[in-house]
């Protein structure tokens, strides 16, 4: 009897041909696993699919609002961006499947879980570093990266064993996408100097101005409860704002960022309700955040986004912050009022039970209590060092 390996299974090139390399070179009998992450595809199809192509078994999971309540509510609340601009699209949903990978393999009595990841790409580190903190006992086989086949020799290997390809030479794209977003890379993006094809954009393609110009979006805790006052899970919010900001043309990034294995990347992301959320979440940390607390956050978001890009979710240091982040966001609750425009959003009011934000001392007009006279004194104490620097060294400036 064969050995069992389950396997995180997109239905996409990479993973189908993994598939029948795993039965066909190693001799295991593959379980494929898809898990809903809100990728907006016929995952009936892909199971369909995978069964096809000889999985002697295929799950799919709904995993949508554990992604939602579990992952993206987290980041939301850590203000994440890799590099300060890439909304953790991916690196969300890795630890999650991660961990369905772990449950279904103990059910199959599996020996191992295998990824469709390639030599050069985050997602390998993500997976298995999570898993080595989940199943250490597991092995993780990674066929993409031990069979050595180019792009073009994984289409012809599909195509000579009677695999279904959702990817061909003349459609070279690699695209992940879930509920946070949708990545897309390969093909002429390679090079980047070339502008991404139109054809290319999914959840920023639709008609501009075909829905609403103004969303209120309400907040408890840091985390968004509610959309022009209808309170709504997070997964359906999300949702219903990625076709919102979408119909806009908002949430659209081109990057070229560093990835964890030391090369560099050109990345093409959509990300509508991402890109408004975070937005409109550090805008209320603004009249909510005591300026030490917001000012670390904003050090430990990049700190945590850096971390889950690197596959880290399971590490005790991002547990810690977690903790930091979970204190800070308690008075993180309100209402952010986002306007769209062609290509664009912007923040114009925000307000909260919990504001720090004292119109009587910011104005100044007649009902200003700020007290003037004492900005002299703490001036000159603030300015003592400097102004000693300049009465003793003031001569070694260049």
């Amino acid at each position: 009897m064969a050995e069992v390996v389950v396997l995180a299974y997109s239905g996409g090139l990479d993973t189908s041909v993994a598939l029948k390399w795993l039965q066909v070179e190693r001799g295991f009998d593959v379980v494929a696993l898809s898990v809903d992450v809100g990728q907006q595809e016929d995952l009936e199809a892909v199971r369909t699919r995978a069964l096809a192509t000889g999985a002697i078994a295929a799950e799919v999971v709904d995993a949508r609002d554990a992604f939602a309540d579990d992952y993206i509510a987290r980041a939301i609340k850590a203000d994440a961006r890799y590099e300060n601009r890439y909304p953790l699209v991916s690196s969300l949903s890795r630890p999650l499947i991660s961990e369905r990978l772990v449950e279904v393999a103990r059910r199959y009595g599996a020996s191992a879980v295998a990824h469709g990841c390639t030599g050069k790409g985050n997602d390998q580190v993500r997976f298995e570093v999570a898993l080595a903190a989940l199943a250490p006992d597991l092995t993780v086989l990674a066929p993409v990266r031990d069979w050595g086949m180019n792009r073009e020799d994984t289409i012809e290997y599909g195509r000579a064993h009677g695999v279904t390809l959702t990817q061909s030479k003349e459609n070279p794209y690699s695209i992940d996408q879930n509920l946070w977003g949708r990545a897309v890379e390969c093909g002429e993006m390679e090079d980047p100097w070339a502008a991404p094809p139109s054809d290319v954009w999914a959840y920023t393609a639709g008609g501009l101005a075909s829905l609403p110009d103004q969303v209120v979006i309400g907040f408890e805790q840091g985390v968004p409860v509610s959309l022009d006052g209808e309170r709504l899970p997070l997964a359906a919010l999300v949702d219903r704002l990625n076709r919102i900001a979408g119909s806009w043309q908002v949430g659209r990034i081109d990057m070229v960022e560093n990835r964890r294995v030391g090369i560099k990347s050109r990345e093409v992301y959509e990300a509508p309700a991402a890109v408004v959320l975070l937005e409109a979440h550090r805008q209320l940390e603004d009249i909510t955040l005591e300026r030490e607390v917001a000012h670390a956050k904003i050090e430990l978001g990049l700190r945590w986004a850096t971390l889950v890009y690197d596959g880290l979710w399971f590490s005790p240091l991002k547990h810690a912050i977690d903790a930091f982040i979970d204190e800070a966001s308690k008075p993180v609750t309100g209402e952010v009022r986002v306007r769209f425009a062609p290509n664009a959003f912007w923040v114009d009011g925000r307000r909260s039970p919990s504001s720090l934000y004292d119109y009587e001392l910011a104005t100044y007009a007649s009902e200003d209590r700020f007290r003037h006279g004492d900005a002299e004194g703490f001036v000159r104490i603030f300015g003592l060092g400097i102004r000693t620097w300049a009465e003793r060294q003031g001569g070694l400036r260049p």
